[in-house]
Protein backbone atom coordinates (compact mmCIF):
# COMPACT_ATOMS: atom_id res chain seq x y z
CA UNK A 1 0.00 0.00 0.00
CA UNK A 2 1.47 3.50 -1.27
CA UNK A 3 -0.42 6.39 0.10
CA UNK A 4 0.33 10.01 -0.70
CA UNK A 5 -1.22 13.34 0.51
CA UNK A 6 -1.14 16.75 -1.86
CA UNK A 7 -2.50 19.60 0.22
CA UNK A 8 -0.20 21.83 -1.74
CA UNK A 9 -0.32 20.53 -5.34
CA UNK A 10 3.43 18.86 -4.42
CA UNK A 11 2.18 14.83 -3.22
CA UNK A 12 4.19 13.86 0.18
CA UNK A 13 4.38 9.85 0.12
CA UNK A 14 2.72 9.24 3.79
CA UNK A 15 2.62 5.28 3.90
CA UNK A 16 5.37 3.72 1.60
CA UNK A 17 4.91 -0.20 0.41
CA UNK A 18 3.12 -1.38 3.65
CA UNK A 19 2.83 -4.79 2.64
CA UNK A 20 0.76 -6.80 5.63
CA UNK A 21 -1.64 -9.75 6.06
CA UNK A 22 -3.65 -11.05 8.57
CA UNK A 23 -5.08 -14.37 8.72
CA UNK A 24 -8.12 -15.21 10.91
CA UNK A 25 -7.14 -15.18 14.71
CA UNK A 26 -3.92 -13.10 14.24
CA UNK A 27 -3.00 -10.65 15.78
CA UNK A 28 -0.58 -7.65 14.02
CA UNK A 29 0.63 -4.76 15.44
CA UNK A 30 2.51 -1.80 13.20
CA UNK A 31 5.03 0.07 15.72
CA UNK A 32 6.52 3.40 14.13
CA UNK A 33 7.12 6.99 15.69
CA UNK A 34 4.13 9.44 15.30
CA UNK A 35 3.82 10.73 11.67
CA UNK A 36 4.85 7.42 10.47
CA UNK A 37 1.69 6.53 8.28
CA UNK A 38 0.26 3.95 11.04
CA UNK A 39 -2.97 5.75 11.58
CA UNK A 40 -3.40 6.72 7.55
CA UNK A 41 -3.01 2.81 6.62
CA UNK A 42 -5.57 2.21 8.94
CA UNK A 43 -7.68 5.07 7.34
CA UNK A 44 -7.14 3.64 4.21
CA UNK A 45 -8.68 -0.06 5.05
CA UNK A 46 -11.71 1.42 6.14
CA UNK A 47 -11.75 3.71 3.51
CA UNK A 48 -11.87 6.66 5.25
CA UNK A 49 -8.65 9.14 3.97
CA UNK A 50 -9.12 12.75 4.79
CA UNK A 51 -9.87 14.72 0.82
CA UNK A 52 -6.20 15.39 0.61
CA UNK A 53 -4.99 12.17 0.75
CA UNK A 54 -5.07 9.05 -1.96
CA UNK A 55 -4.52 5.49 -2.33
CA UNK A 56 -0.98 5.71 -4.52
CA UNK A 57 -0.86 2.12 -5.45
CA UNK A 58 -1.48 -1.35 -3.91
CA UNK A 59 -4.72 -2.86 -2.86
CA UNK A 60 -6.57 -3.96 0.34
CA UNK A 61 -8.05 -7.57 0.30
CA UNK A 62 -10.86 -9.03 2.92
CA UNK A 63 -12.12 -11.86 1.71
CA UNK A 64 -10.92 -11.79 -1.52
CA UNK A 65 -12.67 -8.21 -2.07
CA UNK A 66 -10.73 -5.67 -3.23
CA UNK A 67 -11.80 -3.07 -1.11
CA UNK A 68 -10.64 0.14 -2.94
CA UNK A 69 -12.69 -1.01 -6.07
CA UNK A 70 -15.95 -0.26 -3.88
CA UNK A 71 -17.78 2.61 -3.78
CA UNK A 72 -18.95 4.34 -0.61
CA UNK A 73 -22.63 2.72 -0.02
CA UNK A 74 -20.09 -0.91 -0.36
CA UNK A 75 -18.07 0.29 1.96
CA UNK A 76 -20.46 1.47 4.42
CA UNK A 77 -21.73 -2.05 4.11
CA UNK A 78 -18.72 -3.49 5.51
CA UNK A 79 -18.06 -0.52 8.31
CA UNK A 80 -18.97 -2.37 11.42
CA UNK A 81 -20.12 -5.35 10.26
CA UNK A 82 -17.06 -7.07 8.98
CA UNK A 83 -14.26 -4.06 9.69
CA UNK A 84 -14.47 -2.57 13.52
CA UNK A 85 -12.78 0.54 14.39
CA UNK A 86 -11.13 1.64 17.92
CA UNK A 87 -10.14 5.06 17.17
CA UNK A 88 -6.59 6.85 18.74
CA UNK A 89 -9.13 10.10 20.39
CA UNK A 90 -12.28 8.74 22.04
CA UNK A 91 -13.78 12.22 22.61
CA UNK A 92 -13.50 12.91 18.63
CA UNK A 93 -14.97 9.84 17.89
CA UNK A 94 -17.96 9.55 20.23
CA UNK A 95 -20.85 11.76 18.88
CA UNK A 96 -21.72 14.51 22.39
CA UNK A 97 -25.63 14.80 21.51
CA UNK A 98 -25.69 10.86 21.97
CA UNK A 99 -26.09 8.71 24.94
CA UNK A 100 -23.70 5.73 25.28
CA UNK A 101 -26.56 3.71 24.32
CA UNK A 102 -26.76 4.99 21.18
CA UNK A 103 -23.42 5.35 20.48
CA UNK A 104 -22.40 2.05 21.08
CA UNK A 105 -25.64 0.22 18.80
CA UNK A 106 -25.07 2.85 15.83
CA UNK A 107 -23.77 -0.48 14.22
CA UNK A 108 -26.35 -2.53 14.99
CA UNK A 109 -28.84 -0.19 13.80
CA UNK A 110 -27.27 0.21 10.52
CA UNK A 111 -27.05 -2.94 10.03
CA UNK A 112 -30.64 -4.22 11.36
CA UNK A 113 -28.67 -6.68 13.61
CA UNK A 114 -31.68 -7.07 16.52
CA UNK A 115 -35.18 -7.91 16.54
CA UNK A 116 -36.45 -6.28 18.96
CA UNK A 117 -35.88 -3.09 21.56
CA UNK A 118 -35.35 -5.23 24.39
CA UNK A 119 -32.18 -7.24 22.09
CA UNK A 120 -30.52 -4.50 21.14
CA UNK A 121 -30.09 -2.90 24.51
CA UNK A 122 -29.06 -6.22 25.87
CA UNK A 123 -26.50 -6.73 23.31
CA UNK A 124 -25.37 -2.69 24.63
CA UNK A 125 -25.15 -4.03 28.05
CA UNK A 126 -23.07 -7.24 27.17
CA UNK A 127 -20.95 -5.25 25.32
CA UNK A 128 -20.55 -2.33 28.63
CA UNK A 129 -19.89 -5.41 30.89
CA UNK A 130 -16.84 -6.67 28.36
CA UNK A 131 -15.11 -3.59 28.75
CA UNK A 132 -15.88 -3.07 32.59
CA UNK A 133 -18.78 -0.64 32.56
CA UNK A 134 -22.40 -1.35 33.92
CA UNK A 135 -25.51 -0.92 32.26
CA UNK A 136 -26.31 2.61 33.96
CA UNK A 137 -23.35 4.06 32.30
CA UNK A 138 -25.55 3.45 28.94
CA UNK A 139 -28.13 6.66 29.91
CA UNK A 140 -25.20 8.76 29.89
CA UNK A 141 -23.55 10.88 27.55
CA UNK A 142 -19.10 10.88 26.99
CA UNK A 143 -18.79 14.42 28.40
CA UNK A 144 -19.38 12.23 31.66
CA UNK A 145 -16.99 9.59 31.36
CA UNK A 146 -13.00 9.99 31.85
CA UNK A 147 -10.72 10.02 29.07
CA UNK A 148 -10.31 5.95 30.09
CA UNK A 149 -14.46 5.16 30.00
CA UNK A 150 -14.69 6.76 26.91
CA UNK A 151 -12.08 4.53 25.03
CA UNK A 152 -13.74 1.53 26.76
CA UNK A 153 -17.09 2.88 25.20
CA UNK A 154 -15.43 3.19 21.63
CA UNK A 155 -13.95 -0.22 22.22
CA UNK A 156 -17.41 -1.53 22.86
CA UNK A 157 -18.66 0.33 19.90
CA UNK A 158 -16.06 -1.32 17.65
CA UNK A 159 -17.13 -4.83 19.13
CA UNK A 160 -20.80 -5.09 19.18
CA UNK A 161 -20.91 -6.13 15.68
CA UNK A 162 -18.30 -8.76 16.33
CA UNK A 163 -16.40 -7.97 12.97
CA UNK A 164 -13.75 -10.07 11.30
CA UNK A 165 -11.40 -7.60 11.09
CA UNK A 166 -10.98 -4.75 14.51
CA UNK A 167 -8.44 -1.86 13.57
CA UNK A 168 -7.11 -0.57 17.06
CA UNK A 169 -5.11 2.79 16.69
CA UNK A 170 -3.57 3.43 20.42
CA UNK A 171 -6.83 1.87 21.46
CA UNK A 172 -4.99 1.67 24.37
CA UNK A 173 -3.17 4.83 24.99
CA UNK A 174 -6.47 6.68 26.92
CA UNK A 175 -7.03 3.89 28.87
CA UNK A 176 -6.43 3.39 32.50
CA UNK A 177 -2.87 1.69 33.32
CA UNK A 178 -4.83 -1.01 35.61
CA UNK A 179 -6.53 -1.29 32.58
CA UNK A 180 -4.89 -1.45 30.12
Amino acid sequence: LTVEFSSSGTPVRVVNKLTLEAKKGEIIAVVGESGSGKSVSALSILGLLPNVGRVKEGCIELDGVDLLALDEPAMRKLRGRKIGMIFQDPMACLNPRRKVMDIIAEGLDIHHEYSSQAEREQKVYDMLELVGLSKEHANRYPHQFSGGQRQRIGIARALVMRPELVIADEAISALDVSIQ
